[in-house]
C-alpha cells in the first residue's frame, strides 16, 4: 500500500492532480475543500499523506488501483473514518467533501445534520446516519466553530504576520477569515518574511490563484 507519496505538483484538476515523480505522473485523488491549497502549490514539491483503494467490479475483474491524497494527515485520518458510515463509500466522501475536515467534524459534534445535507451527494438520510454513527468520534479533528482555525494559543504570529493580519481586516476581511488564510499561507511558504508578501500570499489561498 501506498501511504505517502512525494512530487511535483504538475496538474491541478476539480477532482484530481498530476503528482510527477521520477518520470511517472501519478494521479492522485482529491477532496473539492483542499482545491485553493493545492493550487497554490502547483509547481513545487509536494508530499501527500495517501490511501490507495480498488475501483471496479471484481466479478468483471476490472480493478483499477486507484491514490486518495490528503496534504495533511488529519485529513486522511479523518476521510478512514468518514467512509466507514454506511452509504459513504470513497467516490461519495470525495464529492462531499467540499468544506474542511474540521468544518464537517465540527458540523457532526454539533448535531447538524441540515447543514451537512447540504453537501454535494449527501441528502437528509444520510446526514442523519453521518451524525448517528460519528457523533462523538471526531471532536479531536473540530477545531473550533470558525471552520479550520487553530486555536488562537497555538498560533504564534511574527509582527510581519500581525501587520498582513491587520491589512486584511482594514480590506474588509473577516479577522478569523484572515487568520485561517495566513495559517495556510504559513505551511505553503514559511520563509516569506514581509508584511506584503502575507497578504498576497494569503489571498492566493483565498481564490486558490
Amino acid at each position: 500500500m501506498i501511504a505517502r507519496l512525494t512530487g511535483i505538483l504538475a496538474e491541478v484538476c476539480e477532482t484530481h492532480v498530476i503528482l510527477e515523480r521520477e518520470g511517472i505522473g501519478y494521479e492522485v485523488l482529491i477532496c473539492g475543500y483542499a482545491l485553493g491549497e493545492l493550487t497554490a502549490r502547483r509547481g513545487q514539491e509536494v508530499t501527500f499523506h495517501t490511501l490507495q483503494y480498488l475501483e471496479g467490479s471484481s466479478a468483471g475483474g476490472n480493478m483499477i488501483p486507484r491514490l486518495v491524497g490528503f496534504l495533511h494527515p488529519e485529513d486522511r485520518a479523518f476521510f478512514e473514518r468518514f467512509i466507514t458510515v454506511k452509504g459513504i463509500g470513497v467516490r461519495k466522501a470525495l464529492k462531499a467533501l467540499t468544506i474542511s475536515t474540521a468544518k464537517m467534524a465540527s458540523a457532526i459534534e454539533a448535531g447538524d445534520a441540515k447543514s451537512l445535507s447540504r453537501l454535494p451527494g449527501i441528502g437528509a438520510r444520510a446526514a442523519d446516519q453521518i451524525v448517528a454513527e460519528l457523533k462523538g468520534k471526531v471532536a479531536n479533528f473540530a477545531f473550533g466553530s470558525d471552520g479550520d482555525v487553530l486555536p488562537e494559543a497555538a498560533v504564534t504570529w511574527s509582527e510581519a504576520q500581525k501587520d498582513a493580519i491587520e491589512v486584511m481586516v482594514a480590506l474588509g476581511e473577516r479577522r478569523v477569515d484572515a487568520e485561517r488564510w495566513l495559517q495556510r499561507a504559513i505551511q505553503l511558504a514559511p520563509e516569506t518574511e514581509t508584511a506584503d508578501e502575507w497578504v498576497r500570499l494569503a489571498y492566493r489561498v483565498r481564490t486558490g490563484a
